[in-house]
């Protein structure tokens, strides 16, 4: 009987009410605060540390399901596993940590924020209920801080403001209105390349054709002969009297 008092004794007297309400964060993030399938919200320092023996979780629920979570709800079951969401399970539980990891004041350099559906190597795996899997559609979804220490909540936050993720257009309804001008540019540099390549052609058939002629001239004219004049003296002239006078 006594045990079942002492886990009855919390909720008698509620859970902690903290006024802190998660949120988008305003970091600037390359990876950006939303995407398809995830978020980031920023993590909640300086909120539980009366709290030092609890375990902080987030829960993720979809906006509709938010007045109908059980804050007694364990994390590790089939009733807030992450493989049920978002039919049938409507909320589930994820990143759990301790104090030692919200540690107040933030040390210089520290990452203060969390990023919702990060985790896809557990997405089917049915061992890791409390997977940060990711988001299975645009939403809206609503997240809170829960502490419980055991199994029993103590503290918690209150829920965000709606969060809705980018949604991925079809291709069929990619708008092709103000392509006009692309497809000008591709059909002019398109008739630019074919102008040039005639213009590179004709060049060449020139040049070729040059060469030709310039080999063509060179071979009809040789180089003449040369004439050897030979100097002839007629033995018979010497022979003769009157010429040796």
């Amino acid at each position: 009987m006594l045990p079942l008092l002492l886990l009855l004794l919390p909720a008698a007297h509620g859970i902690a009410q903290l006024k802190y309400r998660p949120a988008l964060t305003t970091e600037p993030l390359l990876e950006g605060v939303t995407t398809t399938s995830t978020f980031v919200v920023d993590q909640p320092r300086c909120i539980f540390k009366d709290y030092d023996n609890a375990v902080i979780w987030l829960v993720v629920a979809l906006d509709q399901a938010t007045s109908s979570f059980n804050n007694t709800a364990r994390p590790e079951t089939s009733e807030t596993a992450f493989q049920g969401f978002p039919d049938p399970v409507r909320a589930y539980m994820t990143l759990n940590a301790t104090l030692g990891s919200y540690p107040c004041p933030k040390p210089e350099g520290d990452i203060t924020v969390l990023r919702v559906g990060s985790e896809t190597s557990c997405t089917h795996d049915v061992t890791r209920p409390t997977c940060n899997g990711p988001l299975p559609g645009p939403g809206p979804y609503r997240v809170k801080f829960l502490a419980l220490e055991g199994s029993v909540p103590v503290a918690e936050t209150g829920w965000s403001m709606p969060i809705t993720l980018i949604k991925a257009k079809p291709l069929s309804s990619i708008s092709t209105a103000g392509s006009g001008h692309s497809a000008d540019m591709i059909a002019i540099t398109t008739i630019l390349s074919i102008l040039f390549a005639i213009l590179l052609a004709g060049l060449v058939a020139m040049l070729f054709f040059w060469g030709s002629d310039s080999c063509g001239s060179s071979s009809t004219f040789s180089k003449p002969e040369s004439v050897t004049v030979r100097r002839y003296n007629t033995h018979h002239v010497y022979d003769q009297p009157a010429a040796r006078l």
